[in-house]
């Protein structure tokens, strides 16, 4: 029974996915036929895309959210109200059924759909007017709106509240905190909230590390980034793959590839492994900077999870080994490119024509 739930939610989910994208109308038909839940996080999934489907066709996403989601499901239709950018519609659902849960679904909605100054005063006005007690989660969220903004100054007086109402604070609030005083380069305050989160009781664990990593190598200051990793390896805190990750971006992205090679090493002997994505990327780095031996050997690791990077980056890594003339090589992974994905066939020939002239 499970098995068939999921099997109709993957077909619905590459129907969602199709090029050209299918009509309102089909779309429709598409999460009806599979009888799409929010309980299930495939069916999540679906239903977010066929809302960024419909974000043009909103009344066919009124449909389909009073067909699917209401009222059993507000908090879902709401934040699906967010990512087609019908705020308004996010609100009257809110209105219809308040709850905790429809609360930070609706200034989730707000964050999604870019209205920082209405998330504001939703958040200012919404809990008393219609009695509903915000959580960890609810001011959590308000406080990654602060830190999208550039507002994230606010963060401490939004602590202030948060204490002041007995709302025990968690390390996401501190970590979403940090990530946005350093998107605007306020390191003093990042140092700031390092000891209100000890205060709290909420030490420096992997995922602060990681957010502070990633904030340094996101502005360029990679190498200060590195020297952190250390530091958290001398603390006793081991760095996952993502710490990893966001260290090999950050200098992929200031131009030190010998860098970036020499942290994957360090990661793969530490057994770590990345997501697809992280490979992917990665991949692209190597290759625009001409290094098609380690791209090539990537790859091959993530070529036996059957994982395989998009057309574009492929294309350079074939052209890449073709121009060292590895053109045998180039024409395997072509082959093994067209059987994948087969509506990228066409494509494949040209490139492949293109190696032999």
């Amino acid at each position: 029974m499970r098995s068939s739930a999921v099997r109709k939610s993957r077909f619905a989910i590459s129907l969602l996915k199709s090029t050209p994208p299918p009509p309102p109308d089909q779309i429709l038909s598409i999460c009806r036929a599979a009888a799409l839940s929010p309980d299930s996080h495939l069916d999540r999934v679906a239903l977010s895309l066929a809302a960024t489907k419909l974000s043009s066709a909103p009344d066919s996403l009124r449909d389909l959210a009073s067909s699917l989601l209401i009222p059993h499901h507000a908090p879902h239709a709401i934040a699906l109200f967010g990512q087609a950018g019908l705020l308004p519609d996010a609100v009257s659902t809110f209105k219809s059924s308040p709850s905790t849960r429809s609360l930070n679904a609706l200034l989730f909605a707000c964050l999604v759909s870019g209205n920082h100054d209405e998330a504001a005063r939703i958040f200012q006005t919404f809990p008393d007017a219609h009695s509903v007690k915000p959580n960890t989660e609810t001011f959590n969220t308000i406080i990654k709106s602060l830190a999208e903004s550039g507002t994230t100054r606010s963060f401490y007086s939004v602590l202030d509240e948060m204490c002041k109402k007995g709302v025990k604070p968690n390390a996401t609030t501190f970590t979403t905190a940090i990530a946005g005083f350093y998107k605007e380069e306020r390191f003093d305050d990042v140092g700031k909230v390092i000891e209100l989160m000890k205060k709290h009781g909420c030490g420096e664990s992997l995922p602060v590390f990681n957010v502070r990593v990633q904030g340094l190598c996101k502005l360029g200051r990679s190498g200060e980034a590195k020297a952190l990793l250390n530091e958290m390896v001398k603390k006793g805190t081991k760095p996952s793959w993502l710490t990893y990750n966001h260290l090999i971006y950050g200098f992929c992205k200031e131009g030190d590839l010998e860098e970036a090679k020499r942290l994957y090493k360090e990661m793969v002997k530490k057994g770590l492994v990345g997501n697809s994505s992280f490979y992917f990327t990665f991949i692209y780095y190597l290759c625009k900077g001409g290094d098609f031996d380690t791209a090539v050997g990537v790859y091959n690791e993530i070529a036996a999870r059957n994982w395989l990077p998009c057309f574009s980056t492929m294309k350079m890594l074939v052209n890449g080994l073709a121009g060292s003339s590895r053109i045998d090589e180039a024409k395997g992974i072509i082959e093994k490119m067209k059987e994948k994905f087969p509506d990228k066939a066409e494509g494949w020939k040209e490139v492949e024509e293109a190696l032999t002239r």
